[in-house]
């Protein structure tokens, strides 16, 4: 009985007894918002900082006699190396014991690689300290751009025309990993999603008696 109640369609009256309280949902929309906020300030969001480096693979001079196609695949199969080397034991292990990090904590989520492929590669850092935000995403990417190079250098299969360097990696832009406008959002919707469930289902119109002679 229970299950059919909660699970029958809506009524006509129902409808109508939500959209007449839109009084209540503006008020109700506000007030979530507020909570959103409350709850933003009191515990906010872990903090993202971001430093770029610059990768600049030189299509000109490493095949200037090739075609768009060919281009397309050698950026696809250089911008794969560079992105294992961004994530590789020799990056990411430098990282660790300076930071005191574990190597599958910082791989799996604190460590955000985005953009990859010719021009600014910015690296992510996320961390509840802005400060070590900052110093995780600017060592991640001096150690990235220094072991490309090196492997450019070396010729240890990375092309010798490739170009890398940071261009982002003293005083970088530090922010919320998630904005105050997704707390309000969350706030407000979910504020209102629960009085749109307590009137349907717990708060029921009084039914008018009626008295015959």
């Amino acid at each position: 009985m229970i299950m059919k109640f909660l699970f029958s369609p809506p009524s006509l009256d129902d409808l109508i007894r939500l959209l007449k309280a839109w009084r209540f949902w503006a008020l109700g929309a506000i007030l979530g918002a507020l909570i959103g906020a409350v709850v933003f300030y009191i515990a906010p969001p872990p903090f993202r900082a971001r430093a770029t480096v610059l990768v600049d693979f030189n299509l000109e001079e490493a095949w200037p006699q090739e075609t768009d196609r060919q281009h397309f695949y050698y950026l696809e199969r250089e911008t794969r190396k560079l992105e294992e080397i961004a994530g590789s034991d020799e990056v990411i292990g430098q990282l660790s014991p300076q930071f005191g990090v574990p190597i599958t904590d910082l791989r799996d989520g604190i460590l955000q690689l985005s953009q990859p492929a010719e021009g600014g590669w910015h690296f992510y850092a996320i961390d509840r300290d802005s400060q070590q935000a900052q110093e995780l995403a600017s060592s991640w990417a001096q150690s990235f751009a220094e072991q490309a190079s090196q492997k450019v250098a070396n010729s240890e299969g990375l092309n010798s025309f490739i170009e890398v360097r940071v261009v982002q990696a003293d005083e970088i832009p530090v922010v919320s990993s998630l904005p105050l406008s997704t707390y309000l959002l969350i706030g407000a919707f979910g504020f209102l999603s629960l009085t749109a469930f307590f009137f349907l289902f717990f708060s029921k119109p009084k039914r008018k008696t009626q008295w015959s002679l």
